[in-house]
């Protein structure tokens, strides 16, 4: 007989993020393993706010606040 496959949380979900100054950013990924916890949306906005620093590290452009994040619909 065969085993059943069971489903391995990898990969990544998209998520669009709107900052407060009006700015948006589509399709950002974030670990799968981070989505859906107990947690609700803090450990998936802590994450792309640590993207952010290193992003503006590298570019010398900061990002302001952010204002919402949703699961994009791609």
């Amino acid at each position: 007989m065969a085993k059943k496959k069971v489903p391995v949380e990898t990969g990544h979900v998209l998520f669009d993020v709107y900052y407060q100054d009006g700015q948006r950013t589509s399709n950002r990924k974030v670990p799968r393993a981070l989505v859906g916890g107990l947690d609700g949306d803090d450990p998936i906005r802590g994450f792309i706010e640590e993207q952010d620093r290193e992003i503006a590290q590298m570019s010398g452009k900061p990002r302001g606040p952010i204002k919402s994040i949703s699961r994009s619909p791609n």
